[in-house]
């Protein structure tokens, strides 16, 4: 399995061609819910006073996603960020806040970040959430974030994702012990459902 990262971690990472010509920086991911992958890219410019680029990066365009950098074969690849974005939405604006639940009806909590696959894979594999008291019980400092599996399938209703049952049963408390969790590593693992 590639390297787990956190959506919000992309936020200002470069985008350089494999010529080493930097070329933008990350404004926003754009992802999609439903087939749990992330689309794209929206760009801002490099410098700091450069506002948001009229150019976007999808993600069939990108040639890897790493720790420091999303590598581009080369600058033909951007399109039109509005063309872009006509069917998917940002990451914040759709996800981040909304609600999990489980398909049986159990409150899990509320999105904070999103977890996906760095390399070439760009698939989204699980979510930092806020936990609500009823799913992780205990002092409010050792509930409060805690990582979960998105499971086979996911329904996005309205401001609302849910999950399978089975995708919560473990959760994790940080991003090396989810990614033990999803890789089918023993790792630490906290809680289950009742």
């Amino acid at each position: 399995m590639n390297e787990l990262m956190a959506a919000r971690s992309l936020t200002t990472r470069p985008v350089v061609t494999l010529g080493g010509d930097a070329v933008a920086h990350v404004k926003d991911t754009v992802c999609d819910a439903v087939a749990s992958r992330i689309t794209g890219f929206t760009l801002t410019g490099r410098s700091l006073w450069s506002g948001p680029l009229k150019d976007g990066l999808p993600w069939p365009a990108v040639y890897a996603l790493g720790h420091d950098a999303v590598m581009i074969r080369d600058r033909r690849g951007l399109v039109s960020a509005a063309a872009m974005m006509a069917h998917q939405q940002a990451l914040r604006s759709r996800i981040l806040g909304a609600r999990v639940l489980t398909d049986s009806g159990t409150e899990i909590g509320t999105v904070l970040d999103v977890v996906v696959e760095g390399g070439t894979g760009g698939r989204v594999v699980g979510f930092r959430v806020a936990a609500s008291k009823r799913f992780v019980p205990g002092p409010t400092r050792h509930r409060r974030r805690v990582y979960v599996p998105r499971g086979e399938t996911v329904t996005v209703t309205g401001r609302a994702l849910v999950l399978p049952d089975d995708a919560v049963r473990h959760v994790a408390d940080d991003l090396s012990g989810f990614t033990a969790l999803v890789g089918g590593v023993p790792g630490r693992r906290r809680g289950s459902l009742p």
